[in-house]
């Protein structure tokens, strides 16, 4: 069966058909996987019951895994999964509901805000790919947005304004945002700021798409107020109904998007009943500007 691909939503993602992630994908079918997302930015594969090691296999034939350490505050040895994915569910290790005042529950809070995943590290993140293996009935869907569409859509003032603006990204930017505050001299330091660029050109159709995130809280040359106006309006715009596609979980999906084109968020559930995410990251391959700076 070829793969085949329905466009969801006005401006981007697709929903694919004919591909079963359990096998290994053809050289062929992984270049197709490949140029869809250049197109839509998110792919979504439905009944895709796999297990940890299928969907990192699927994840490598886009790039190398991503390095998980400094993503969260969670200590190495209560890591509920040993597989090599990042853990996006509630759970802790003994497989239950994190309690609702337990300091990773609070900290994991900050995905339910726009983001784009590891903006905050000097390489960000190239593609990341969740599965659902428990859903919750009610809430929990993730947004997307295309930062293309959103980027298209700006004045030429505006976008010649922004042309060139860096910001600086770090964890502790969102999780601020939402009062979690208190971090640990090691934190601090793997959490140290990190430049993006606020706009970006995609490697492949050099399309330009605003590099939006919560983990975005200055701008350099502006301060701080300024800038965070700045990030607040931009976001507010590419964030309106008309740039976004809401997914709405089933089990065993697998939803693929592109860091470098779109930003996500997770709404709001009932952190008191299970929720099993699973997610693999392709690293990213080069820095949208140079650190030295950020030090």
């Amino acid at each position: 069966m070829a793969i085949a691909i329905r466009q969801l939503h006005p401006h981007f993602v697709g929903e694919v058909t004919g591909l079963d992630l359990r096998k290994p994908l053809t050289r062929q079918e992984a270049i197709d996987v490949e140029a869809a997302m250049d197109k839509y930015a998110v792919l979504v594969f439905h009944d895709q019951d796999i297990t940890d090691e299928q969907q990192l296999a699927f994840a490598l034939n886009f790039g190398e895994r991503e390095n998980a350490r400094g993503g969260n505050v969670t200590k190495k040895e209560d890591y509920r999964l040993s597989s090599g994915l990042n853990d996006v569910s509630n759970l802790g290790k003994d497989g239950k509901p994190l309690p609702k005042d337990h300091r990773t529950h609070l900290f994991n809070l900050g995905n339910c805000l726009w983001h784009s995943d590891s903006s905050f590290r000097p390489i960000p993140a190239k593609f990341s790919l969740l599965s659902a293996r428990v859903v919750n009935s009610k809430g929990g869907n993730t947004e997307f947005a295309d930062m293309r569409a959103a980027y298209d859509a700006l004045d030429d003032e505006t976008k010649a304004d922004i042309e060139d603006l860096i910001c600086e990204h770090s964890l502790m930017y969102s999780r601020g945002s939402l009062g979690f505050l208190d971090y640990s001299d090691e934190e601090k330091e793997m959490f140290k700021p990190v430049l993006q660029r606020l706009v970006r050109t995609h490697p492949v159709h050099r399309r330009k798409s605003l590099y939006l995130s919560s983990h975005a809280g200055a701008v350099r040359g502006m301060s701080m107020p300024e800038g965070r106006l700045l990030l607040r309006d931009l976001t507010e715009h590419a964030t309106q109904p008309e740039f976004v596609y809401v997914h709405r979980w089933k089990l065993h999906d697998l939803v693929m998007w592109d860091n470098r084109q779109t930003m996500h968020r997770v709404r709001r559930y009932d952190q008191s009943q299970p929720r099993d995410m699973r997610r693999a990251t392709v690293a990213g391959t080069e820095p949208t500007v140079a650190q030295q700076a950020a030090e």
